[in-house]
């Protein structure tokens, strides 16, 4: 790798390399030396400069630095980012991505090469449709559209298959192919519609309608096929449409979503209920090989062969066992007299030790109900004379015999506080011995 920042004598520079016919003839150079004047004159004609084309060659080294080259229909040009710009990217730069790069145009003396040492890499035009593309799907994913709870697996033996995609276009081709080569016992119903375009939104959720209410009405489609090849951003984008994508998951089946390459993603794509790299890969998702089924029934064959001569064996042997009972029915009746006189000797048995254990109980209680009831009465009677002590303490005839009176008024009310009577007014003050009446006077009255 080369240092860009080299020094560069003052005699190299001051020396014209686009000068007169005169100059060239008269200087011999070095081939150092006259690298590093293509590279100071590159910089002082082009750098800064901006570069569009087609990523080709990417890779990153093991320092962190990356090589490439950006590449058109004429032409292409060596690129180096370093580490410290790599870093910087918002993206994952990938063979045959549309970029625009920005740097200096340099030559690496080493082999003599024009190289581009990028500063900024920025996917070509795509900087404001990638922004409205998060802007969508973030939007869309509030919406729960992208929930994984509400994806559904693929029937595993799909009767009919449908297939939404334009007419013209070559995913339909690889598709019927795919499909046509893993399972040409299947019917496969198209809904054309555009791709691309500022029309294809509008004709790709009509398309999916029709299927939708077909479905319906007839069951046609059990998996769905929504299906387009490659492209950039700008060609992928009716794929992006809001109202399309919430009509993807409206669908009453399951919807495979197979747009561009492995590398492109749409929000159709995230709302599916499978997503698939190529349109190649969704037909083969929904359509297992031809091959593989017929194995598969082969083995359920031989399965269904093994399990069916199983019975037949288990069968045979019981019905063998039942004929060798049959064959002694005496024998039968001899063992249902001896299991018959078993259990006579049993029940006989058993009801005459319930009775002994029932006489026995009745002689241990009539033996203990005296004793029993002797203590029941002692013990009422104890509890009788307690509720008496209790009671006859909470006489208030003895609270009277201490000297206390109980004050009541006219209407014959108790007076329990001094708020209660006024002065002058007539009271009845009962004592242990009879009745007095008295008349309240105010603190300090003489009588």
């Amino acid at each position: 790798m080369r240092v860009v920042d080299t020094f560069v004598p003052e005699s190299t520079v001051a020396e014209p390399f686009f000068g007169s016919e005169a100059a060239s003839a008269g200087r011999v150079w070095a081939v150092g030396p006259l690298m590093r004047a293509v590279a100071d004159t590159l910089a002082a004609r082009f750098n800064p400069v901006a570069v569009r084309g087609e990523i080709s060659g990417f890779s990153r080294a093991a320092s962190g630095h990356c090589y490439f080259s950006l590449k058109d229909e004429t032409g292409q040009v060596r690129c180096a980012l370093f580490r410290r710009s790599a870093e910087q990217l918002t993206f994952a730069p990938l063979d045959g991505q549309l970029v625009q790069a920005r740097g200096k145009l340099d030559v690496y003396g080493a082999r003599g090469e024009l190289q581009l040492i990028v500063d900024s890499l920025e996917p070509a035009g795509q900087g404001a449709l990638f922004e409205q593309f998060l802007r969508l799907k973030a939007q869309l994913e509030a919406e729960g559209l992208f929930e994984a709870a509400r994806k559904r697996p693929l029937p595993a033996q799909p009767r009919s298959i449908g297939v939404v995609t334009s007419l013209g276009a070559a995913a339909l081709r690889d598709v019927v192919t795919a499909l046509k080569r893993r399972v040409p016992h299947l019917p496969v119903v198209i809904y054309p519609a555009s791709v691309q375009g500022a029309q294809a939104p509008a004709e790709l959720c009509a398309a999916l309608l029709t299927a939708y209410r077909r479905h319906a009405a007839t069951g046609e489609s059990e998996v769905l096929l929504l299906v387009r090849g490659g492209g950039s951003l700008e060609d992928l984008w009716s794929f992006n449409d809001p109202e399309l994508v919430r009509m993807v998951s409206r669908a009453p089946m399951p919807v495979v979503c197979g747009v561009g390459h492995e590398t492109d993603f749409t929000l159709a794509d995230f709302v599916a209920d499978l997503r698939a790299p190529t349109p190649t890969a969704a037909a083969e998702l929904c359509a297992p090989a031809r091959e593989q089924r017929l194995g598969e029934l082969d083995y359920l064959q031989e399965r269904l062969g093994t399990a069916a001569f199983g019975i037949l064996d288990q069968r045979g042997q019981r019905l063998d066992r039942l004929a060798q009972r049959l064959g002694r029915p005496s024998g039968r009746l001899h063992d249902s007299l001896q299991q018959l006189s078993r259990l006579q000797h049993r029940l006989q048995s058993g009801a005459m030790l319930a009775t002994e254990q029932r006489r026995s109980r009745l002689q241990t209680l009539q033996a203990h109900m005296p004793s029993a009831l002797q203590r029941s009465f002692s013990q009422q009677q104890q509890r009788l004379q307690r509720c008496e002590l209790s009671l006859g303490l909470l006489d208030p005839q003895l609270v009277l015999e201490r000297g206390y009176a109980f004050l009541t008024d006219d209407q014959g009310l108790a007076v329990t506080r001094a708020a209660q009577a006024q002065p002058g007014q007539a009271l009845r003050a009962t004592l242990a011995d009879g009745s007095l009446d008295v008349q309240v006077q105010a603190p300090g009255q003489k009588p």
